[in-house]
């Protein structure tokens, strides 16, 4: 008779977890189609080299195209217009130039030929009338302002292609700034002069400033020197993890006091320390030898590299899930409010987590924001309403932007 209600308790308990679930996801799916969501960076477009490559099409390897975003309830996304960084010369500056330009170019031609699910969205107001409309907004945002080289003008040349934030540097120092994790360390003592021009020219025209990938020093230049909020469009928080790409409770503190928002970046490695993994460690380095700078590689060579890339994680990382996205969020929250924080994947750049590995997961986030409590205003903040709020406020300044000069 013990063993029997035993039995029957475990049955009813787990029935009750069951249903308990499936109330998430019920839930999950009807705030999704009442809200905004947004995802402020995946670098898809460098995919756009494999010949054939549609994002009207569900791909197989890829973390995002138009039908993963349906069935993940993700309704915008910014595509990055990504450069790695190589020589700085006024020769190499006008090549990557105009790779960043071709990059534009097959964002543009992707979103023609698939105008009936989305289209390209440069305000907040384009976001909301396109959600109403049932289509995809289609954001722009430039991951490295090293293109830009010291042309100044190029950066309203970006925007007029529909450029809505530019990340002021990558992996590497440039001529705007430096970055956290050049291991050279710093060259411009943070943000350069040239750099100042640059967030200067960001704020007339309306252009989100990105600090993700840029050093503390940098960071804190950018803040003394914008009159507009700035994003961190995919980064996370060093408290919980130690990777300087992170933002700091101090600099989180400082981002509050400029209006900003940070993206929480869902890339394993800014979520979570990694623990010891030298079987990893030994493959990674294996590849690196192996191909030596990837950035010297054609586009087809470096698809290849990160497949391979890819194989490696999937068969040796030990991955982050969605608890610890979460648990970022719920930091942000503590430290300094649900105001301030939203989410950018790093989809196709190595973003991706247990339970979110593709845009058709994206629910998987939400439903754990339910479980731990949060309500759907808080949903609605995070998921897109205060990456917009931040759009709107930087373009109504740059529309004032003659009345302070």
């Amino acid at each position: 008779m013990k063993l029997f209600i035993n039995f029957l308790f475990m049955t009813l308990f787990l029935a009750g977890c069951a249903n308990s679930e499936e109330k998430l996801v019920r839930q999950a799916d009807k705030i999704h189609a009442s809200i905004l969501t947004v995802d402020t960076h995946c670098d898809t477009p460098m995919e756009f080299s494999e010949p054939g490559f549609d994002l009207g099409v569900r791909s197989l390897d890829g973390c995002v195209d138009f039908p993963k975003m349906v069935e993940g309830g993700l309704h915008a996304e910014f595509f990055a217009v990504f450069t790695g960084q190589g020589p700085r010369n006024d020769s190499t500056f006008n090549i990557v130039h105009q790779k960043a330009l071709d990059i534009f170019n097959a964002i543009h031609r992707n979103l023609e030929k698939n105008s009936s699910m989305a289209e390209i969205a440069t305000t907040p107001d384009d976001a909301y009338r396109l959600k109403k409309e049932g289509k995809i907004a289609a954001f722009i945002g430039v991951e490295n302002g090293y293109p830009i080289g010291k042309d100044i003008s190029r950066v309203k040349q970006y925007y007029d292609l529909g450029a809505r934030y530019i990340t002021l540097a990558h992996t590497k120092n440039n001529d705007i700034c430096d970055s956290s994790t050049d291991p050279s360390g710093a060259e411009n003592d943070g943000l350069s002069q040239f750099g100042m021009q640059v967030v200067k020219e960001m704020n007339r025209l309306g252009m989100m400033v990105d600090i993700s990938h840029i050093s503390d020093k940098s960071f804190f230049d950018v803040l003394k020197v914008t009159y507009a909020p700035v994003i961190a469009s995919h980064s996370s928080c060093r408290a919980l993890c130690a990777s300087p790409r992170n933002l700091s409770d101090d600099m989180l503190l400082a981002l509050k006091e400029n209006g900003g928002v940070i993206q929480i970046c869902i890339l394993g490695n800014y979520l979570k320390t990694p623990e010891p993994n030298p079987e990893l460690d030994i493959k990674l380095k294996d590849l690196k030898e192996k191909y030596g700078d990837y950035n010297a590689f054609p586009d087809s060579t470096k698809k290849l590299i990160r497949k391979e890339y890819k194989k490696i994680q999937k068969i040796y990382e030990k991955p982050a899930t969605v608890k610890d996205v979460v648990d970022h969020i719920d930091h942000i929250v503590q430290v300094i409010g649900v105001d301030y924080v939203g989410i950018g994947t790093d989809f196709d750049g190595g973003g991706g987590v247990d339970g979110c590995r593709t845009a058709s997961d994206m629910k998987n986030i939400t439903i754990e924001l339910l479980r731990r409590g949060y309500s759907k205003a808080d949903i609605t903040k995070i998921w897109g309403g205060n990456v917009m709020r931040v759009l709107q406020k930087v373009e109504d300044l740059a529309k004032n932007a003659d009345t302070r000069m």
